[in-house]
């Protein structure tokens, strides 16, 4: 059929709708055809109601999933539970760049100040700018609540960089400014690494201004 959905064998010999699954799969972040393939074979061997079980669930946090209005993470409420949490410090404030990274900061148990994330790192090249950022509503937090430190934990790529430079300047004078220490993996993202390097990383932390 010349719409692809006939039934048939795929290029390699694969049926088609075994490739077509795999072909989804890859394009998940971190998941190379190998990989997807293995995905592929072990959800169409699986019972029937795994496979369901598992549909549903995306399903439903597609469905229930939202931006928390205040540090604009992940949430099923306006107000994501750490935010809403009477226990955190509301004086600090660790900014990252995506909602992941809150996840991955949380694992460590070092971190017991608020979230912040950016929705990304500012990068001319890919046409990123300080307005596509969520850099207003922090300084907004800034002055409302107010915080004495603000800790970036943006990636240590180039952009990450350059984002932790900008919020430094942006900040300075209003409250403390700092950077995890050295230890995380330059030029990578924060999901490379351990718990244990990002904790040591928090502890450690330097003044940015």
């Amino acid at each position: 059929m010349a719409d692809g959905f006939g039934p048939g064998p795929a290029a390699g010999g694969m049926p088609e709708s075994l490739d077509r699954l795999v072909t989804e799969l890859a394009r998940l972040p971190g998941i190379g055809r190998r990989t997807a393939q293995r995905l592929a074979v072990h959800l169409v061997r699986a019972d029937a109601q795994q496979s369901i079980q598992l549909a549903r669930s995306l399903d439903m946090a597609r469905e229930r999933i939202v931006r928390c209005h205040r540090c604009f993470g992940f949430s099923e409420a306006p107000v994501c539970g750490i935010c809403l949490d009477p226990r955190r410090e509301t004086t600090l404030v660790c900014v990252v760049e995506e909602p992941t990274d809150v996840l991955l900061v949380e694992r460590t148990a070092e971190w017991r100040g608020l979230y912040h994330v950016l929705g990304g790192a500012l990068s001319p090249l890919e046409g990123i700018d300080p307005a596509d950022l969520t850099l207003a509503q922090l300084e907004e937090r800034i002055a409302e609540d107010g915080v004495t430190e603000v800790v970036v934990a943006t990636n240590p790529t180039m952009s990450g960089e350059a984002t932790a430079s900008y919020v430094a300047d942006l900040l300075r004078g209003r409250c403390r400014v700092t950077r995890p220490a050295s230890g995380l993996p330059v030029g990578s993202d924060l999901d490379q690494a351990d718990e244990l390097t990002i904790g040591k990383a928090f502890s450690g932390r330097r003044d940015l201004a």
